[in-house]
């Protein structure tokens, strides 16, 4: 029996060690933190996208890679968490574009009917499935009463109905954290930080690393194949190995807010907000709204091949404070419903970040940033070893069954 090491406990980790276990492999699933899933896995909205976002990418590339995750993500996940999985999503993104966009309403609107015609053309192929079911309907432009009636139409100069939802990230965490306990064939170790992996002499894999809170205390253990799926360390770890790509690449902190909404507000629609450093509003069913505006959330960027260590996951005083504020003000003049939510509301908001890799020397406000281009992404495989680069939460299950390809192929 093949024994796969899986670096990285997040969601493209527990993804590749399922699938791998569907497969017959004996897979070690290893993380430095005390649980799985508990990083930049929970840290985001949750977006399964189909393509609409990335009009800075004309050629499409993006878009078509975007939306062959997306239409692999819920079989994926049903074949592996059970044909009747409910999982809550968000209410419907309507795309927002605002008036310091990067590209106009007519281009916007151009650019979501190309990418609507692949969504429509690839979920007509049997076995596509998408997480918010039906794909296919015609996108719609809101009238101007419409966008007056949610948005300032001063800010919100067009909006576009899709059929793009969120699921809740928390939600899926804890299944797949449940699940992964319940399969044999993984055996998962928490607390363990790795530093590298080598060559043995046998062509085999020796992963090294510390024990977490214990000085001193080392690990090592074999393997036959390994998979690095660590998301901010992946790059280090690939370079004990003398593996390093040939392009910048840059890693971002970001936050979002998470608040419940008061009952007697109504309640803001999920809304994209395009094309540039803006945000995001999205709302699950359980009067759960997820907030980021870029401004505001965006605390930190590194070129390094790890980021900083003192990042933080969960901001305190000042900073917490700040970007809450930040985020909330920022998008209540797009979206007014937001007023609604004073200072009773926000004590006990949720700040969670996590970091984001990307390729790219520039950030999103630069409309020829390589961060609009997600399309060379995926996994990487050298004799045995496997560098996955999911790019998005959308992707990690197509990215597993890739990966899963190579590895008992």
């Amino acid at each position: 029996m093949t024994r796969v090491g899986v670096l990285g406990g997040g969601l493209q980790g527990c993804c590749i060690a399922l699938e791998l276990a569907s497969r017959g492999a004996h897979v070690v699933l290893v993380d430095e933190n005390p649980d799985l899933l508990t990083r930049t896995a929970v840290a985001n909205e949750g977006k399964v996208h189909l393509g609409y976002m990335y009009a800075a990418d004309p050629s499409l590339r993006t878009a078509r890679t975007m939306l062959s995750g997306a239409l692999a993500f819920a079989p994926f996940l049903r074949r592996h968490l059970g044909g009747d999985l409910d999982l809550a999503t968000s209410s419907p993104a309507a795309y927002v574009v605002h008036r310091d966009s990067q590209h106009g309403v007519e281009q916007v609107a151009a650019y979501l009917d190309a990418v609507h015609g692949l969504v429509a053309d690839a979920a007509r192929v049997p076995g596509a499935t998408y997480l918010g079911g039906a794909v296919t309907a015609p996108l719609r432009r809101w009238t101007e009463a419409e966008i007056e009636a949610c948005f300032d139409p001063a800010e919100a100069v067009g909006v576009f109905d899709s059929p793009e939802v969120a699921v809740d990230p928390l939600a899926l965490a804890s299944i797949l954290r449940r699940r992964i306990t319940e399969e044999p064939l993984v055996e998962v170790r928490t607390g363990h930080r790795v530093e590298a992996v080598k060559r043995t002499a046998d062509e085999r894999f020796e992963v090294t690393g510390f024990l977490v809170g214990q000085p001193g205390e080392e690990w090592d253990e074999p393997f036959d194949q390994v998979v690095n799926a660590l998301w901010g360390g992946r790059l280090a770890v690939d370079e004990t190995l003398g593996l390093r790509p040939g392009r910048p690449w840059l890693h971002r902190l970001k936050y979002g807010v998470s608040v419940r909404w008061p009952a007697s507000a109504p309640a803001p629609p999920s809304a994209t907000v395009v094309s540039g450093p803006f945000g995001e509003v999205v709302r699950y069913p359980d009067d759960t709204v997820y907030l980021t505006w870029y401004p505001a959330c965006l605390r930190g960027y590194s070129g390094e091949v790890s980021p900083p260590t003192s990042w933080e996951t969960h901001p305190t005083g000042d900073v917490r404070d700040d970007i809450v504020r930040g985020t909330v003000r920022g998008l209540a003049q797009l979206v007014p419903d937001l007023a609604a939510l004073g200072d009773e509301h926000l004590a006990d908001a949720t700040v969670k970040g996590g970091v984001i890799v990307a390729w790219g020397e520039t950030d999103i406000d630069d409309p020829l940033s390589e961060l609009h281009h997600r399309f060379a992404i995926g996994v990487t495989s050298e004799d045995g070893y496997h560098s996955v680069d999911p790019g998005k939460l959308t992707m990690a299950p197509l990215f597993a069954q890739h990966c899963a390809d190579r590895v008992v192929a």
